[in-house]
């Protein structure tokens, strides 16, 4: 690849996922504290982003891949963005920020397989290429939690007490203008459906719910769906819950789940190969548990090393089970209907799974309040025990004998 080529596409992975970490790890803590959210407000605010997954299929189906350049399409989309993120930015109360952010997440879930999409029309051999490239993802969420807690200290407890939080989201204003108009400037990727005939089950990827009839497949996507109702609690809770319990600096130390799951994609292959999938993503599905419950049982003071080993866990809780259960989709899927397999199972997580879970989140965060404080105890306990019995479903019901090892 071309040495520009390779610059320019990183620093579009690093920009991209920089804004998305820039506001949404403190979003809770924002609403919390800042506009006097109730746990239901919460979830439906955090839910914006399984609509937005939900709607995102659409857009990319019926107008990235037909009628306009992807590099053009994410610049208008991050302008946009931009726009909406200074009013989210301005929102004094619970009315004027929730349609905002819901605009926006509409906006924002679409780049997240525009950037794709242009970073594979430039590689020759994307298995080999993309992942040098999208770890600068990775890296622009961690920059962005670094520089909220360490060197703006907008989640300090001061901070957070002063509305300071706020400017997360100038923050991600002005990233997401200058990555929008940064996209005119990446290299040209047409639209490669351009006059072909598109329906509704190509773009949410149906043809692939025949898969559905291999037993051990409807256990793995009923898992799926099932283990994203946990997951909902950490994205929604955990920074606040941390900045409750008095940690310094939550978000900069949350991005050590981001170097985890760095390290253990690392491990994976190797993990893989030698239990196969079924133990891979059991030990996926109990790292949940385990993460819980250690944020049930910890605190910022002489157990501050359980909350610190619970985040540091998001490599095996997401990596185990998201990337290993892609790879298996796509090992069962065939030629055929991989791209619809993948799609059908995003939108299964991240649209369906993740829109029930902000919903049970939300409703047990309020439900566990004693005088207006939460009792974070309860509200981990019972994600712990939700994913526990995914654990156990997944163990007693999904049968590896009849499967292959899957190669990754």
């Amino acid at each position: 690849m071309n040495p520009t080529i390779r610059v320019k596409l990183s620093l579009m992975m690093f920009l991209e996922f920089f804004i998305w970490g820039a506001w949404f790890v403190t979003l809770g803590t924002f609403l919390s504290k800042n506009l006097s959210a109730t746990g239901p407000e919460t979830g439906a605010v955090f839910s914006t982003q399984s609509w937005g997954a939900i709607i995102a299929p659409f857009i990319i189906g019926l107008i990235a891949d037909r009628y306009f350049n992807a590099e053009k399409i994410l610049g208008v989309l991050h302008i946009l963005g931009a726009i909406l993120m200074y009013q989210m930015y301005n929102a004094a109360d619970m009315s004027v920020f929730y349609p905002y952010v819901l605009s926006y997440m509409i906006l924002y879930m679409p780049t997240l397989a525009l950037v794709n999409s242009v970073s594979f029309n430039q590689m020759k051999d994307p298995e080999k290429e993309f992942s040098s490239i999208r770890i600068w993802g990775t890296l622009g969420w961690i920059a962005a939690g670094l520089l909220i807690s360490f060197a703006f200290h907008w989640d300090s407890q001061d901070g957070v007490k002063d509305g300071l939080l706020r400017n997360t989201f100038l923050m991600a204003s002005i990233a997401s203008i200058v990555l929008g108009l940064f996209s005119f400037l990446l290299p040209k990727t047409p639209p490669k459906g351009a006059g072909e005939k598109i329906t509704i089950s190509d773009i949410l990827g149906l043809d692939a719910l025949k898969l559905l009839k291999d037993k051990n497949f409807l256990i793995f996507f009923i898992s799926s769906i099932l283990i994203c109702i946990p997951l909902a609690f950490y994205y929604q809770n955990a920074n606040n819950f941390l900045t409750n319990v008095g940690m310094d600096n939550p978000t900069g130390k949350m991005t050590i789940g981001q170097a985890s799951e760095v390290l253990f994609l690392l491990a994976l292959p190797i993990f893989f190969k030698k239990f196969g999938f079924k133990k891979t993503i059991l030990v996926g599905m109990l790292a949940w548990a385990i993460r819980y419950v250690l944020f049930a049982y910890g605190n910022a003071g002489e157990f501050s090393f359980m909350l610190i080993t619970g985040i540091a866990l998001h490599g095996i809780c997401y990596d185990f089970f998201f990337v290993s259960g892609q790879i298996y989709t796509n090992s069962k899927a065939g030629d055929k209907f991989k791209s619809a397999a993948q799609g059908l199972i995003t939108l299964a997580t991240y649209g369906i799974g993740m829109l029930i879970g902000f919903m049970v989140a939300g409703q047990i965060t309020e439900m566990y309040k004693v005088n207006g404080a939460e009792d974070w105890k309860m509200i981990w306990i019972i994600p712990a025990g939700i994913a526990f019995v995914v654990f156990l479903i997944f163990a007693l019901l999904f049968n590896d004998k009849t499967e292959a090892q899957t190669d990754i």
